[in-house]
């Protein structure tokens, strides 16, 4: 999408919630390939706001 130029629909305003200390040590990036299949998954979990309060929202990838 940002190669396009696209983004997703924002309402209201745009909310910051985490703010990266720029001096702050940076972990490396970790090592996602599998050996075999099956054996790794990678999981997000983000929260959504709802007419009725906030709603949690997991991601569990097969990788």
């Amino acid at each position: 999408m940002a190669e396009l130029g696209l983004e997703g629909v924002i309402r209201g305003q745009r909310r910051r919630t985490t703010v990266a200390e720029p001096s702050a040590p940076r972990r490396p990036d970790r090592d996602v390939t599998a050996s075999r299949p099956d054996p790794l998954r990678v999981v997000d979990r983000t929260y959504v706001r709802t007419s009725s309060g906030w709603a949690y929202v997991a991601f569990v990838l097969d990788v």
